[in-house]
């Protein structure tokens, strides 16, 4: 399997993410929305990065089970219910990804939302990933 990240020099240049990944001769993996929760279904962490660091973990706790490591993320979606909190923390939410994922950036898009399924998160992670 390979995975080409394809930044377009007519585009800006991406930080933290890649305009594009082309995959060939792989499996597809989706990645169902992670928050924060706990093994208990109880959602942790009272700020923004603290709930960010805890659903990227989930999110790739999934996908170590499905056979799949960080550099395998093709695309993911990040919804939060408050942009500008995100934006104001992006610099401490990127340290985040490359602690925990590396610098192998996936195609992304953060998406505002009213609220998530369980109230309390403030960040939910989805996307799909492609596995030789």
């Amino acid at each position: 399997m390979t995975a080409e990240r394809v930044n377009p020099p007519a585009l800006s240049p991406p930080a933290g993410f890649s305009h594009a990944v082309v995959a060939t001769g792989s499996r597809l993996v989706f990645l169902a929305g992670q928050t924060a929760l706990d093994a208990d279904g109880e959602v942790v962490g009272d700020t923004l990065p603290d709930q960010f660091a805890r659903a990227l973990a989930n999110l790739l706790t999934a996908l170590h089970a499905a056979g799949g490591v960080p550099a395998d993320l093709a695309r993911v979606t990040v919804y939060a219910t408050d942009v500008a909190a995100y934006r104001a923390h992006a610099r401490e939410l990127g340290r985040v990804w490359r602690e925990l994922a590396g610098r192998d950036y996936p195609a992304m898009a953060v998406v505002g939302v009213v609220r998530l399924w369980d109230e309390r998160a403030l960040v939910e992670l989805d996307g799909f990933a492609l596995l030789p």
